[in-house]
């Protein structure tokens, strides 16, 4: 294989030798024995290491390298006549201190590159076993796959504890020179963003639940876009609605312009509705929304959909973490009756998908909000056992959210301008959440399919005040019978 350099395996050796301790301390965090091709450079390296860690005071010679195989019981790999040449060489190899870490860098590189080779021949097995009847995607998903394992296996190397105080000084002075409004990525919803403990986080799965036609597709649009509104790539992962509808929601959010006139094309007859079409649409085109249907495909291969997403669109930081992003997951049900049998339930299938978003999640440090339908108890109880499907959910999610439509109590006693849905944050990992019995009140405006957070149910009783902003006109009801909600 060509994928080694003697030379420079040499040249680190040497350095280590010549330099000792400075030079040691400078590459060991970057090669191991493995790093090297030569049996013999790879047993001349582990003997300098096990030196190190008996006793780093002591000076790198033929003598303490001899003493350390033998420690090691490898002394009869590097006692024959040319292998004591070899130490020799390298002994006497001269190499410039400035130039160790170069070379150790090159050797390192090689280990990887001989390392994804072996992965990649282990995938082309893989390959060869396709049998013509899976998707495209799936089939390429193999290569996918093993690229990302491998890139991610390269960041997490250390299995060390560390103290937990550590680099906690540098840690502090960050925050200092780096202040910011919040840990998380805003929403749009700052009452929400607060109570689960600062918008969504990296490496976070933020459940919401609802009952069918509630309008949970809309709050996905109005996050969506104020997230991409602020730089931030979005990725929709639809499970029902089309392309067209989320752009013809979108336009009409942004601008408040009627859904049947986006839809019909009537915007077309009125000047002012035309212009502002036409300029919402310029501002769409440069916003980094991302939509995928995902209707009836397979979890797996949804996820490969997902990392896609990250490499290409996104990308990496150098530690393999995704850079700021949001995925929206809507919403987490089982597709088909792949994986289920009499003895895997699918309220345990979707605790295993509910698994592998949170495990994608944390891999790639992205936040994910994901969607799930609210049992029937739902309609009436506000409780985490009214999520359909497995109480993996709860276990797994960072906060837990209940959005659904205001009772007519309710909009009886917060005031019809105070809006006709609610959001109910009932778990939070991160947050203070609200205090029992409170909730966050929402206006939706199922006409230009908007939807505006207002103040929560304790504030309007203790103020006694409306919230202000919300202007209830001839179009602005709070009932939504103009469109279908999802």
């Amino acid at each position: 294989m060509a994928l080694c350099d003697t030379a420079a395996e040499r040249a680190v050796l040497a350095g280590i030798c010549s330099y000792e301790d400075e030079a040691y301390l400078e590459i060991s965090d970057l090669i191991s024995e493995s790093s090297f091709t030569v049996d013999s450079n790879a047993v001349v390296y582990k003997c300098i290491k096990h030196i190190y860690e008996k006793n780093d005071s002591l000076k790198i010679d033929i003598p303490s390298i001899y003493s350390a195989a033998s420690e090691l019981g490898l002394s009869s790999l590097i006692t024959s006549k040319e292998e004591a040449q070899h130490l020799k060489a390298i002994i006497d190899f001269p190499v410039s201190k400035e130039n160790i870490r170069k070379f150790a860098i090159k050797i390192k590189k090689l280990e990887i590159a001989r390392a994804l080779h072996k992965e990649l021949e282990l995938t082309q097995e893989k390959i060869l076993d396709v049998k013509g009847s899976e998707p495209i995607s799936s089939i390429i998903g193999l290569a996918e796959e093993t690229v990302l394992n491998f890139t991610n296996s390269l960041n997490d190397t250390d299995n060390n504890p560390v103290l937990l105080a550590k680099n906690i000084d540098d840690y502090l002075q960050n925050l200092i020179d780096n202040p910011i409004d919040q840990v998380g990525i805003p929403t749009g919803f700052p009452v929400y963003d607060h109570s689960i403990g600062g918008g969504l986080r990296k490496g976070t799965v933020n459940v919401i639940a609802a009952r069918p036609k509630t309008g949970k597709t809309l709050l996905v649009d109005n996050m969506g876009y104020y997230i991409a509104k602020n730089g931030v790539p979005v990725l929709n992962m639809d499970t029902e609605m089309s392309q067209e509808d989320h752009v013809n929601r979108i336009i009409a959010m942004s601008t408040e312009t009627d859904m049947k006139d986006i839809e019909t094309g009537k915007f077309n007859l009125s000047d002012d509705k035309k212009s502002k079409v036409k300029k919402a649409v310029e501002e769409f085109k440069s916003l980094p929304i991302y939509y995928k249907s995902i209707a009836g495909k397979p979890f797996d291969e949804q996820l490969s959909i997902m990392k896609r997403w990250v490499m290409k669109n996104v990308g990496l930081n150098d530690d393999g973490s995704a850079k700021e992003c949001v995925i929206f997951y809507d919403y987490l049900k089982l597709m088909d009756t792949q994986g289920m049998s009499q003895d895997l339930k699918e309220y345990q299938v979707l605790g295993f998908m509910m698994t592998q978003l949170h495990n994608f999640s944390v891999q790639f440090q992205v936040p994910i909000v994901a969607f799930v339908q609210l049992n029937r108890d739902g309609i009436t109880k506000e409780s985490t056992d009214t999520a359909s499907g497995s109480d993996r959910i709860i276990w797994l999610c960072s906060n837990f959210t209940i959005f659904k439509r205001k009772s007519d109590e309710e909009m009886a006693e917060d005031g019809p301008s105070n809006g006709n849905r609610k959001l109910v944050p009932i778990i939070s990992r991160h947050g203070g959440g609200l205090d029992d019995n409170d909730y966050i009140n929402c206006y939706m405006k199922g006409w230009c399919a908007k939807i505006v957070e207002a103040k929560t149910k304790l504030e309007l009783a203790n103020k006694n005040s409306p919230k202000e902003g919300f202007i209830v006109d001839g179009n602005n009801e709070t009932e939504d019978e103009e469109i279908p909600f999802v």
